[in-house]
């Protein structure tokens, strides 16, 4: 898939390959079919500009530099 992303005024062009998985497709009582699916992926925050990072007294990072995305998503056939 290929679209644009913007994160703080920073749009970037990126083309990833999703994990889709389809939860199932369904009809509703009142007749509309139904379709779930969880999408996920990562993305890496400092190519959007967000740069910002502290390290604790134990040495730890507090923000990495991978972004998780996961999305549950329910389509409707019309």
């Amino acid at each position: 898939m290929t679209g644009n992303f913007t994160i703080r005024a920073i749009t970037k062009e990126v083309k990833v390959t999703l994990d889709v998985l389809h939860g199932g497709t369904v009809e509703d009582p009142y007749g509309s079919t139904k379709a779930g699916f969880q999408i996920s992926d990562t993305i890496n925050r400092k190519e959007f500009g967000l740069t910002w990072s502290e390290v604790t007294e134990a040495g730890n990072v507090v923000v990495g530099n991978e972004i998780k995305l996961q999305l549950n998503i329910q389509v409707v056939q019309s």
